[in-house]
This record gives structure tokens, sequence and C-alpha cells, in this order.
């Protein structure tokens, strides 16, 4: 009798693993295999009654999808978070649609003919793929995800405060804050940096400088003559600048005093020939 019992425990065991043969389970580390060929994702999470309402509609799916050269798989966001932050789930159940890299969400009816029609009769053609800036396999997509999981495991972390080691709530909340508040400013840190590397500033002090004058000659009837200055760009220090700025004032002043002698040599002209 026991040996029977054994018998049929084993049969059961094998029939419901052979139903779920065709569905792959995907995670952190194998999830590139959708990359190449087309696939039917699911986003599910054991605690979500949608779910679970889906779950042996989309068994079914799986064992049939094969006929239609059609992969098809799932993710429990609860064991792969930062693959729920890649691909922006932000609802359960959610489906993708991948065909070569390419992903497009789902949004039909949820039943095993409107799964298998959109496949076959290539519905998935009258929407646009999702944008490069959202595709899942970006480098600032990959970024996102080490955050979701970062704060999947300070949420662990937590739970693991008040369950194991008896910590009270408040005393947990208040070290998961403070431990928070640290990993940013790290990672705040950190992106400056980054950013300083990437794209270095430099900082410099650009002094331009612009005189113009006309000298006007002396008494035997020369042609006026200007001189225009022009120093731009020029790069010092302050106290450089500060002897620029002593030498033009010494300059303007000589021109000043050349002027006021030229206009007395002009007076003393004019009251001779009168």
């Amino acid at each position: 009798m026991a040996n029977l019992y054994f018998a049929i425990s084993f049969f059961i065991i094998l029939c419901a693993k052979s139903a779920n043969l065709e569905l792959i389970e995907l995670n952190e580390t194998n999830w590139k295999l959708i990359l190449k060929g087309e696939w039917m994702v699911e986003f599910y999470a054991p605690w979500c009654p949608a779910c679970k309402t889906l779950s042996p509609i989309w068994n079914r799916f799986a064992e049939n999808a094969a006929d239609a050269g059609l992969k098809v798989a799932h993710v429990d966001v609860t064991k792969s978070p930062s693959l729920s932050g890649r691909f922006l789930v932000n609802a359960l159940p959610t489906i993708y649609h991948a065909k070569e890299g390419q992903f497009r969400q789902y949004r039909n009816s949820r039943d095993d003919d409107a799964f298998m029609s959109y496949v076959k009769q290539k519905e998935w053609q009258k929407s646009e793929p999702i944008s490069s800036w959202k595709n899942p396999n970006s480098i600032h997509m990959t970024v996102l995800s080490y955050f979701f999981k970062l704060s999947h495991l300070l949420k662990d972390f937590n739970i693991s405060l008040q369950e194991d080691y008896g910590f009270p709530t408040w005393a947990s909340y208040s070290f998961v804050a403070i431990a928070t508040i640290f990993v940013g400013a790290t990672l705040g840190l950190l992106l400056v940096l980054i950013v300083d590397i990437l794209y270095p500033i430099q900082f410099q002090n650009s002094v331009c400088e612009e005189k113009s004058g006309s000298d006007v000659d002396d008494d035997e009837g020369e042609d006026d003559e200007s001189e225009t200055e022009v120093k731009a760009n020029s790069c010092s220090e302050p106290e450089d600048i500060k002897l620029d700025e002593a030498k033009l004032d010494s300059k303007s002043n000589k021109k000043t005093q050349k002027k006021s002698l030229n206009t007395r040599k002009r007076n003393k002209k004019s009251t001779k020939s009168t």
C-alpha cells in the first residue's frame, strides 16, 4: 500500500513538472535569454490575486507556444527585484512581448486565444516598441535596476532587524533611515566624481581690456594721430591685473597732460596772431 501511494505521488509530481516544462523562469542572471528569438514574459508576485488567476492560463499558453515558435517565461519580482526596475514594472501582472531585442508591452485580453492570436497573427506589429531610452538592456536602465535591488535589500534588512534581532519598530526604521541617507550621500559623491572625470570643468579668468584714444600733434600743423590699444582674452592673476590697470591709468594721465599742453600752445598761438 505504501509503495502504491509513493508511485501515485511520484506520478503526480512528474505530471506537474512536465506541464510546466515549457514555462521558463527568468531571474537576474539569465534574463538576457529574451534578447534573442521571440518571447512572451509575465511579471508576477506570489501574493498578487490577479497573478494567481492568470497562472493556469499562462501555463496552458506555455504548453502550446512551442507550436508557434515562441518561448514563454515568467519573472517573480519578489525574487528578482532588479528586473522589475529594469522593465519599469508598476503593475502586476505585466506582460511583455520580446522579439530580437525589441520589447512591447502586451495590453490585450488575458486568455489563451488572445495570447496565441497576438503571436500567430503578428498583432504586436500594430504597436510601437518601447523607446531606446527605456530599453531594458541600456546602460541607464541597468543602473536603475541596481537602485531597485538596493531598495529591496534595505527593506529586507529592516525586516531582519525586527524579526531576527528583536529591534523595536522605531529603532529599525531609524537605523534604516540613517543607512539610506549615508548610502544616498555616498552615491551622490560618486556621481559627482564620475561627472568630473567625464566632463572636466576648466575655470579661466578672462580679462578683456579695450582702450582707444587720439592724440593731436604739436603746433606745426601735423595730421591728427589716433592710437587704439586692445587687449583681449588676457588671463592673469589678480595682482597682474592691478598692475595692468595702473599702467593704463598712467598712460591715460600722460595723454591727458599732453592734450592740455597742446591746447595751451594753440591758445598762445592764437593770442600772438591777434
